[in-house]
């Protein structure tokens, strides 16, 4: 059943699902450090810390280059720079990265609450702060990746998921997969929303799994003071919550329950 959107903006942040289809939270602040900053420095944010983030694991960006000359045949060339590191907890669910450009928290199912992924992501922020002393934060980023299982049979996507792909009339109307990608302008909070949705994988072989990937970010105006920037943090996790329901039907908040 459709809802008003403006219901649904005002409830987001207020439904709580006791089997939430989250699969991995992250919250995100790309950054812009002093030039003599290096790979070294972020070694330190795991001081201190290595009983609870045992595993550190080299983050590495991939480059290519390609050569064209007349007469002769092209040639490509790949190599690797390290631009951070990935640290683990010892169960492997929690997850942050430190790198030149920024830092990245991340929580893998099964999610237990905002809070408390919030208050562990702001200290690890602080510690990264405190190692490599961040000039400004160019982009700010809530992305939450959820996986919504449909139970077989499957009459309409629309029966679960609002935001769905059209499919002309004089087409068939059977679906064998789908990716779609939208980039939704939120002018109000100076941001925008990615939205990613496909078809993956079935998690088990009665159902259709969706994935819906929302990623709510700000990369203009983004808050310098520490308050103020997690105040919007807040504000951009409230956003996602809005989406979310923006983008499902009550049959889909069924499965949650």
């Amino acid at each position: 059943m459709d809802e008003p959107s403006s219901m649904i903006v005002s409830m987001g942040a207020q439904r709580h699902y006791p089997h939430a289809p989250i699969t991995e939270a992250v919250i995100d602040l790309r950054v812009e450090l002093a030039m003599d900053i290096t790979v070294a420095d972020l070694e330190k944010v795991q001081v201190g810390q290595e009983n609870a983030y045992p595993t550190k694991l080299k983050r590495n960006v991939a480059m290519g280059q390609m050569q064209m000359q007349p007469g002769q045949q092209v040639s490509a060339a790949a190599t690797a720079r390290q631009v951070g590191y990935v640290f683990k907890s010892r169960d492997e669910k929690q997850i942050f990265q430190g790198r030149l450009d920024g830092f990245t928290m991340s929580r893998l199912a099964p999610y237990e609450c905002w809070e408390t992924f919030r208050d562990e992501a702001r200290r690890q922020w602080d510690i990264y702060r405190a190692a490599v002393s961040p000039q400004r934060v160019v982009r700010v980023a809530v992305r939450y990746i959820n996986r919504i299982d449909i139970p077989l049979p499957l009459r309409d996507f629309k029966d679960y998921v609002r935001t769905v792909p059209e499919v002309s009339p004089d087409l068939p109307q059977g679906l064998a997969g789908y990716f779609m990608r939208l980039d939704i302008p939120m002018e109000d909070i100076k941001s925008r929303c990615l939205l990613n949705e496909a078809m993956v994988e079935p998690a088990a072989p009665n159902v259709v799994s969706v994935i819906l990937d929302i990623d709510v970010f700000r990369t203009e105006d983004v808050p310098t003071e520490e308050s103020t920037l997690w105040g919007f943090i807040e504000e951009l996790r409230s956003r996602k919550n809005s989406v979310f329901e923006a983008c499902i039907t009550d049959k889909a908040r069924e499965l949650f329950q």
